[in-house]
């Protein structure tokens, strides 16, 4: 009887344990989609002149189903390219025709995935919702050195926009 008894002791113990642990990955724990270039565009050549950059945003065939009423759903992911704008010989930001910063090298690659409750493990003042974070060097394998409570901290008051930049410019831009 005793055994019995510390056998469903055991048991008990470790689903309670296992309904515990924070579900899906944490953040760092995404992977870099293979097949992301492939995806529909989020948003493509976002101008950051302050940052000095030029962004790609990618989006899973989930994110596309997403609507401006409803927000993104699980199973949504986004792949965001970050590349350097192109300087001219004396410093200055070189642009094309349209006035529209030059893509140069490819600096970071970042990755925002959601699901049914990951990111819970991150302290409440800078949990977005149920997305997880990524960071990666250009090479889509090595680990990026950023922070990543830096993106939590940046899409933190975008709450109303489920968490997502330029959420409002995305959705106007599909219904057109």
């Amino acid at each position: 009887m005793r055994t019995l008894t510390a056998t469903c002791c055991l048991v008990c113990a470790l689903a309670a344990g296992c309904a515990m642990a924070p579900l899906g990955p944490k953040d760092g724990e995404l992977a870099v989609p293979a097949d992301y270039r492939s995806w529909p565009k989020f948003l493509s050549a976002v101008q950051r002149p302050d940052a000095r950059q030029v962004r790609e945003i990618y989006m899973n065939p989930a994110a596309a189903a997403a609507t401006a009423s409803a927000g993104f759903g699980s199973g949504t992911v986004f792949v965001m390219e970050n590349y350097a704008a192109l300087e001219t010989t004396d410093g200055k930001l070189a642009t094309d025709a349209n006035g529209k910063l030059i893509k140069a090298e490819l600096l970071r690659i970042f990755v925002m995935g959601k699901g049914t409750g990951w990111g819970q493990a991150v302290p409440e003042s800078l949990r977005n919702g149920n997305w997880v974070y990524a960071s990666y060097l250009a090479d889509a394998r090595s680990k990026g050195p950023e922070d990543l409570s830096t993106c939590r901290a940046c899409h933190l008051p975008l709450a109303n926009k489920d968490f997502v930049p330029r959420y409002d410019e995305h959705f106007s831009a599909a219904r057109r």
